[in-house]
């Protein structure tokens, strides 16, 4: 026991303070993770394994133009070079780096099976291939011309990069994501052509405003595409380095030929797995928390990505979606770390500072680059001078040079002679004689003469700042011109954030909306070929029992309102409605209002501003009629509110916007016709039933309400088909509520009046039967006549079927007002 305690007390024992020593041991561990592993550089937006890896790819001359190699090699070389970890860590990292639904611009080109959005794993790194991508070339750009430091390797054997050149902003163009001690980060992908056109304006107003910023790079665009829902999460994240911002899956409703509906998926997302959202919703429907679909199936193919879910006909398709969006990461939350090392230190940056680290290391590549070239110019100079120096004493040389008796003593005789350098005596004494040639000594001339020139040129750049900014711009500039694509992530309003108009462009535009309910927006551009006498509407494409029933020219900034038949009143921003190409069906408005099964938007009106002197008039089924002032409906939300109060039994089927002195004339069912001055109406509020503007006698039904124009003529087309045209000016006067005058005599058949219109000369008349037969005419095919005639046939129909409805598209108009607007813009 003795002889052990001595050994004991020989034995080297530190004795430490636990405390302290855990204490110091973590912190050591923490800092290794965080600058070693888990955390990018705010330079070039990379952690050390895909820097590495990157620099293994060039040092292996695996570029685009080269043949793929295994990844296996690769990987091996970077676990042999620089990275002493396990061989999954540095093939995870390669791999993602490949995936175009990780990395909005890929830094590897991949070969071989690199996983999928479903979270299938890769091929193990023996089948697969890999080499640099061509947008990654610009990330090692001038590397071999000490634009970066290095440091030695793990074991001192060789020389790795602190930090790549990055002529590409790729901390924000491909976004990071990483879990240290204390600490993460979660920078999202951006647009390449946004980061750079806000590196650009940063450097010509280092005064920038996140206002300013938030022009030119709008939001975060994922590779995967979806919708960002809302400014606010962006405009925290940017201003203060955190945020949160609610993606949304794209996704529309379509209509099946049952009456069905179906719910497509085409962009989910962000970071989110297919297969694992598949089963949420499936999940969902067996627990019973969302009910009305019948199928689920995924449609994904190599062109990409849809999801097909499709419901009962009694359910609206706008309420499952909805609870969808609840309920699965249909709709995901992404939450903003804009955290990365700075001079080593990890730190929380706003949008603007990370753009100013990145000009500034910019601004240290440029001009450690200039001054590598400028030093190779100057040394090349040097030799230059000393070869010209001997060749203009050439006989003298080759004299000192045979007296010499060995190359060293003749480099020092040359020293001596000529007061050379010793790099210019060597130069000379393994001149060749090819070079004593007259043109050999006119090329060495011109060589020193350029070389000079470029010397001045470095030495300007370097003595003014400005020009190495410019040459900043050039450079990144010309990678936006090579590899700039389309945002794939919209940005869409939510309820509060009017401050998004101030992002868009504001243009003109045509907006259509069809009978059936499909909407569409295209730039005015789309017809500006188009002139007089040619058809608007030609090229639309709509189903066969479909029709354009509304068209007209707005500002992307104005106001579209919508009125459905339910007396409710909705409103969008013009921009709001997706555009769409001019052959294309639209969207169907459910995709945009929340609308019910049973509601269908009747009316849509376009306002540019909210006035009091201007107005809505409303007219019923029932024969009511409202007029309210327009400024009434100016704070109007997407979610809607009442417009009219209606009865059970009534409907609100017209709505036209009038300056308070405009002329009404409504008809009915029956053949009655009222006309009279909106004066008679008084303006109310919102929430309110009406007036009564004309007497109905039974079953009798309003069928139709046009504000009278002198130039105008009345159509009226019967259920049984026919029409004829009348002068307004026989629909003489009366005080609204009365029964009014005949407008149609209905005959013993029973020919009731189906639809009456304002047309003009030059529109086409739309006649739908109660089948869904559809023709279109020319008005001007239609006679006028009195109040009494019963007209001419207008369309032929069988015993058992009627005409329902009309409508008139002005088939000049559209072409007329996109010629002036087009004029004026030229």
């Amino acid at each position: 026991m003795d002889k052990m305690d001595n050994n004991y007390e020989k034995s080297k024992v530190i004795n430490v303070d636990i405390e302290r020593e855990m204490k110091q041991s973590y912190l050591a561990y923490s800092m290794s993770v965080i600058v070693g592993r888990a955390l990018p550089d705010v330079r070039d937006g990379l952690k050390p394994v895909h820097r590495r890896i990157l620099y293994t790819l060039h040092e292996n001359g695996l570029t685009p133009d080269k043949a793929y190699r295994k990844c296996a090699d690769t990987v091996g070389s970077v676990l042999g070079r620089y990275h002493p970890h396990g061989d999954a860590s540095v093939y995870d990292a390669l791999v993602r780096m490949a995936q175009d639904f990780s990395l909005r611009y890929p830094m590897v080109d991949g070969h071989g099976n690199f996983g999928s959005i479903d979270g299938d794993p890769p091929a193990a790194y023996r089948y697969t291939e890999a080499r640099m991508s061509k947008i990654s070339l610009n990330m090692l750009t001038d590397i071999d011309k000490d634009t970066v430091d290095f440091v030695p390797n793990y074991d001192d054997r060789l020389k790795e990069p602190v930090v790549l050149p990055s002529r590409l902003p790729n901390l924000l163009v491909n976004g990071s994501t990483g879990i240290a001690v204390g600490m993460a980060t979660n920078i999202p992908p951006h647009n390449l052509g946004e980061v750079i056109d806000g590196v650009c304006a940063l450097i010509d107003n280092p005064n920038l405003t996140l206002e300013d910023l938030l022009r030119t790079i709008k939001g975060p665009d994922f590779p995967t595409g979806g919708i960002i829902m809302g400014l606010a999460g962006i405009k925290s994240a940017y201003a203060t380095g955190k945020g949160k911002i609610t993606l949304r899956a794209k996704t529309q409703i379509e209509e099946l030929k049952n009456g069905k509906f179906k719910i497509v998926v085409t962009e989910i997302p962000y970071m989110v797995n297919k297969s694992r959202l598949i089963e949420s919703i499936a999940n969902l429907v067996k627990e019973k928390k969302v009910e009305g679909i019948t199928d689920l199936r995924d449609e994904s193919d190599r062109d990409g990505l849809r999801i097909v879910i499709e419901l009962r006909r009694d359910v609206n398709p706008q309420i499952v979606l909805n609870k969808l969006f609840s309920y699965t990461q249909l709709q995901d939350t992404v939450g903003v770390i804009m955290l990365a090392l700075v001079d080593g230190q990890p730190k929380i940056m706003s949008l603007k500072e990370v753009l100013t680290h990145y000009v500034d290391f910019q601004e240290s590549v440029v001009t450690r680059r200039i001054n590598f070239e400028l030093k190779k110019a100057k040394e090349r100079a040097h030799i230059l001078e000393g070869l010209k120096i001997a060749l203009d004493n050439i006989d003298e040389v080759i004299a000192i040079l045979k007296k010499s008796a060995s190359v060293a003593e003749g480099k020092l005789a040359l020293m001596e002679r000529f007061g050379l350098t010793e790099v210019q005596s060597q130069a000379i004494v393994s001149m060749r004689l090819a070079q004593l040639t007259g043109l050999e000594r006119e090329k060495i001339e011109e060589e020193l003469k350029l070389l000079l020139n470029k010397i001045s040129e470095y030495l300007d750049i370097l003595a003014d700042r400005n020009k190495i900014l410019n040459i900043i711009k050039e450079e990144i500039i010309a990678i936006k011109n090579k590899f700039n694509d389309e945002r794939r992530t919209q940005i869409e309003m939510v309820s509060g954030e009017v401050d998004i108009e101030d992002l868009i462009t504001e243009e003109e535009c045509v907006i259509t909306l069809t009978n059936c309910g499909y909407i569409k927006r295209q730039p005015i551009d789309v017809y500006k070929s188009q002139r007089r006498g040619g058809k608007g509407l030609s090229g639309m494409s709509t189903r066969d029992d479909d029709f354009a029933k509304s068209v007209f020219i707005c500002s992307t900034h104005d106001n579209v309102m919508f009125l459905t038949n339910k007396g409710r009143i909705f409103k969008l921003k013009a921009y709001e409605i997706p555009s769409s190409s001019r052959t294309s069906k639209g969207t169907n408005i459910i995709n945009l209002l929340p609308i019910n099964k049973d509601e269908n938007v009747s009316n849509m009106v376009k306002i540019d501003e909210f006035v009091d002197d201007k107005y809505l008039v409303m007219a019923t089924r029932n024969g009511l009629i409202k007029k309210t002032a327009l400024s009434a409906y100016k704070n109007v939300r997407k979610v809607g509110v009442i417009a009219i109060k209606l009865d059970d039994d009534d409907s609100l089927a017209w709505v036209r916007l009038t300056d308070g002195k405009s002329d009404i004339l409504l008809a009915t069912k029956n053949g009655r016709a009222i006309n009279f001055n909106e004066a008679q109406i008084r303006s109310i509020g919102r929430n309110c039933r009406g007036v009564r503007a004309i007497k109905l006698k039974g079953d009798d039904k309003v069928i139709g309400m046009t504000v009278v124009k002198e130039d105008s003529l009345l159509l009226t087309v019967t259920e049984g088909g026919n029409g004829r045209k009348t002068q307004i000016s026989q629909y003489s006067s009366h005080n609204r509520g009365g029964i009014g005058c005949i407008n149609y005599k209905i005959d013993k058949n029973n020919d009731y009046v189906a639809a009456i219109e304002a047309v003009n000369e030059g529109d086409d008349v739309i006649i739908i039967s109660d089948r869904g037969l559809i023709i279109r005419i020319d008005s001007a095919e239609i006679a006028t006549s009195s109040r009494y005639s019963r007209g001419v046939k207008v369309m032929k129909i069988n015993e058992d079927e009627k005409i329902i409805s009309i409508a008139v598209a002005d088939k000049l108009k559209i072409e007329e007002d996109v010629h002036d607007a087009n004029q004026d813009k030229d």
